[in-house]
């Protein structure tokens, strides 16, 4: 059992090692955060060799530097370990947020379809996009799932869908896909909430 928890050991003192401009209590939650992802995949997934299942959070100096850039602690590392934390906790995004975004982005088009409706969707789902790009929360292939299932796909299917239609039954095909892509981005942000990092 020892030696299935030495690469777990190695991957999270890297992390540990990478982050150390990090205040200590943000430190422990995100080594206490990504210890617990793991052995909730081995759990899930016991068959899956250790090395995929960190392959699947991604490369620990990168999660280190995201944690960092995230705390604001790039270059301003000194305050937050001279004991100051409250800065370097300001950078950090609720994952709700941008889940909310990318489905509010949504409602906006099919609730206001005449301007500004479309524009506030439109800010919105960019906005909900980067905040899902940028967070530590998801690993990468997650937040490339969660980008074309919430964003790419039902912006294609939105455009073409009320393009072409045309008429005086154009309404309901339109509505039809919008309802559609709606709730595909609802269950994109539901599973991209019960996947996310605690």
């Amino acid at each position: 059992m020892k030696t299935s928890a030495d690469p777990v050991r190695d991957y999270l003192s890297t992390v540990e090692r990478e982050a150390s401009a990090l205040p200590a209590d943000r430190r422990q939650e995100l080594l206490a955060d990504l210890a617990e992802h793991i052995e909730v995949t081995r759990a899930e997934r016991p068959a899956a060799p250790i090395g995929e299942v960190l392959a699947e959070l991604g490369d620990p100096r990168t999660i280190a530097a995201t944690a960092l850039a995230e705390a604001g602690n790039g270059a301003a590392g000194a305050p937050a370990r001279s004991g100051v934390g409250e800065p370097a906790r300001r950078g950090k995004v609720h994952p709700l947020v941008p889940l909310l975004m990318l489905t509010l982005s949504m409602l906006f088009i099919v609730v206001f379809p005449e301007s500004p409706g479309p524009l506030f969707g439109v800010l919105f789902r960019i906005t909900g996009a980067v905040l899902l790009c940028t967070s530590v929360r998801w690993t990468a292939v997650q937040k490339t799932a969660g980008v074309l299932l919430a964003v790419v796909v039902p912006s294609v299917v939105i455009v073409t869908s009320n393009l072409s239609s045309v008429g005086p039954a154009a309404g309901t095909p339109a509505l039809l896909a919008n309802l559609a892509m709606l709730a595909l981005m609802v269950g994109t942000a539901v599973w991209l909430w019960r996947v996310r990092r605690a």
